[in-house]
């Protein structure tokens, strides 16, 4: 692992690490408040919301970030953009809120969905101008180069929506008061965003008119890829629950769309590493190292199916009793669609990776297919299952067109020019996720209290995992050092000897010492969950773990 760009990835990923522990500790509080049904008709509700703002937001959004950055000759440059892209801004959700109003007030909203969510569309209308201004102004401050600004204002968003919906729900208000929490935090960011706007070019360049060799055409036609690929994306992240709304009770959407949040806790690992690995291969393709893409993609692939496959495989063993203690009781019947869309997260964190190191190639005509294909399967699948079998359906659907995903965009490597698969040892990290997954689901069998299961499994699973990727050759034996190496003290500096000591030495394996392992590790793997169940099993009454 290049030290310079791993040493990165705290700084560039704490906002996100931040809004995700805010999300862990908020999303389980909202959805015991709203209940079941309530969390289902705000769960549809902001899908519906995300398909929409693609269509209002994108490409002003990035097109604001890609043209501020660029060093243009032409004098006053940057107020011209910013004024430029506010009145796109103006423009498209004013259009959009007036589209969305339109559909509400002629019984468009009510012939499909139901009458009670005619007045939430008036409200998704409003909260997509507030929302709007938020966006351009976090992409402004990107394009001057402010992240230091832009991403605190993520932070600002979450933490203001926790404090402003949790007491009006909480009150009562109930997916109003949600809705509530969204517009203030929006236009908290907003004014907040445009002030520091202000600070570096002035707002009254919304009223300059740019000169006639302005590139207006180019700036309103940038990024139509892009934009096609944003929305192929969010249809398999949102179309699931916007059908699902249609043909089954609230109560169904809200439960399964909280199994789809624990599913979507494993992106989190793959976020990380593409952020670490894949923000230089721009650079990669421009020089037409092909060599080294392929390196940095299949080793980027093995992270993130051995990370992610044992987040997996805790998650699956640890769902009965997760689920319940994270959501509370009413959400029980979550734990078996979360079982069926494992696989599919697993299969969409591998593609991740892949599909941002396709987007530095810059030609995002196969990813865009790629996308689509996975997408188009999604919506059929969906459409197909979700009336016969609900939610489970659902479950079964996305998790086929999450996993095809990478399917796909490996398919679309290929045509580029690289091989995510060329060192990604598969097979040795399936055989890894098989062999540990049966000690892993014993532990959770035999440790019957929840809370002791929840400390145990974990720590347990992890240290079995990495001994098994080791000894089959998934891992070399100084990988998982040279990770803990570069955590801060008082790990680093204690891993870093270890790592030292251990670089150089192999964990390849000929044919028949690899068969030899596997039939040793197979054995282990018997006799660990066979003396697990023997000496703790539910029958024995062993009270240490009751």
């Amino acid at each position: 692992m290049n030290r310079s760009l791993s040493s990165g990835v705290l700084s560039v990923v704490s906002a996100k690490v931040v809004v995700l522990l805010v999300g862990l500790v908020s999303t389980p509080i909202l959805f015991r408040l709203l209940g079941p049904a309530g969390f289902g008709d705000y769960s549809f509700l902001m899908s519906v919301f995300a398909i929409y703002m693609i269509f209002v937001s994108s490409g002003i959004a990035d097109g604001v970030r890609k043209f501020l950055a660029e060093d243009r000759s032409m004098s006053d440059w940057e107020p011209y953009v910013v004024g430029y892209y506010f009145r796109l801004a103006v423009l498209f959700t004013l259009t959009g809120a007036f589209v969305m109003f339109l559909v509400s007030r002629n019984g468009v909203v009510a012939a499909l969905f139901g009458e009670e969510y005619t007045i939430y569309f008036y409200g998704l209308a409003l909260l997509g101008i507030s929302v709007q201004f938020q966006t351009y102004s976090r992409k402004t401050l990107m394009g001057f180069g402010l992240e230091r600004y832009s991403e605190p204002l993520n932070v600002l968003d979450k933490v203001a929506f926790v404090v402003v919906s949790i007491p009006l729900v909480y009150l009562g208000f109930g997916v109003p008061g949600a809705l509530a929490g969204h517009a203030v935090a929006s236009i908290v960011c907003g004014v907040v965003g445009l002030t520091l706007i202000h600070h570096r070019v002035s707002l009254s360049s919304v009223f300059r008119i740019p000169p006639r060799e302005f590139p207006r055409k180019k700036m309103l036609t940038f990024n139509s890829m892009s934009i096609v690929l944003l929305f192929l994306l969010t249809s398999l992240y949102h179309i699931d629950i916007v059908m699902l709304q249609q043909f089954r009770e609230s109560a169904a959407v809200g439960n399964y769309r909280a199994a789809l949040i624990l599913a979507e806790f494993l992106w989190f690992v793959p976020i990380a590493l593409q952020t670490v690995y894949v923000h230089s291969t721009s650079e990669l393709w421009s020089r037409d190292r092909i060599d080294e893409i392929t390196a940095l993609a299949s080793k980027t692939t093995r992270y993130t199916f051995l990370l992610t496959a044992v987040m997996a495989v805790g998650l699956a063993a640890l769902a009965d009793v997760a689920v319940p203690i994270y959501f509370g009781p009413d959400a029980t019947p979550a734990i078996e669609p979360l079982l069926l869309l494992l696989p599919g997260a697993l299969g969409f964190a591998l593609a991740r990776p892949v599909l941002a190191i396709s987007q530095g190639e810059g030609t995002l005509r196969y990813p865009v297919l790629a996308t689509a294909g996975a997408a188009g399967i999604n919506v059929v699948l969906n459409y197909l299952l979700i009336p016969r079998y609900g939610m489970h359906g659902a479950a079964f659907a996305t998790t086929i067109g999450y996993g095809s995903m990478f399917v796909f965009h490996w398919l679309s490597a290929q045509r580029i020019g690289f091989d995510p698969l060329a060192d990604a040892r598969f097979g040795r990290v399936a055989a890894t996720t098989a062999l540990a997954a049966v000690p892993i689901f014993a532990l959770a069998t035999v440790v019957v209290n929840p809370w002791l299961a929840l400390l145990l499994v974990p720590p347990f699973g992890l240290v079995v995992y990495l001994s098994f990727a080791v000894l089959t050759g998934a891992m070399e034996p100084a990988e998982p050092f040279e990770v803990l190496a570069e955590f801060p003290a008082p790990i680093g500096p204690r891993a870093e000897p270890i790592r030292r000591r251990l670089e150089g030495v192999s964990g390849d394996l000929t044919v028949v010492g690899w068969f030899q392992s596997m039939l040793f590790l197979a054995g282990m793997t018997l006799l660990l969950s066979g003396v697990l169940l023997a000496m703790f099993g539910p029958d024995t009454g062993v009270p240490v773990f009751g």
